[in-house]
């Protein structure tokens, strides 16, 4: 990832219902979710559900697919990952124990059967 796309990415996190819809998809998982969905919960009219998921979709964090007479958005997870180890790249320096904690809370997500 190049410092313009995280730029990019951190500038669509930046807004609290963006977030909140990363957040959401994230843990919808790979088959996503179909928009009406995403805007009840996040609680977005349509039109700013819409305006929100294309500033989602520009930065390369979210991606749509037609389903019937659904679109369904989901996460892009190689750009999230992207942007996890554009922050951790330089992190450790030769001192993995700065790193640890952040390593370690991802592991305890990434472990079978956590919450």
């Amino acid at each position: 990832m190049t410092e313009a796309q995280a730029l990019a990415a951190f500038s669509a996190l930046s807004q609290e219902t963006r977030l909140r819809i990363i957040r959401l998809l994230v843990t919808a998982g790979p088959d996503g979710l179909a928009a009406g969905a995403i805007g009840e919960t996040v609680g977005a009219s349509s039109s700013r559900l819409s305006f929100h998921l294309s500033h989602l979709e520009q930065a390369g964090l979210v991606q749509s697919r037609r389903e019937a007479r659904s679109i369904i958005y989901s996460v892009a997870y190689p750009a999230l990952s992207g942007l996890v180890a554009f922050l951790m790249r330089d992190c450790c320096q030769g001192h993995p124990a700065i790193c640890g904690p952040a390593v370690a809370a991802l592991a305890d997500c990434c472990a079978a059967g956590s919450p």
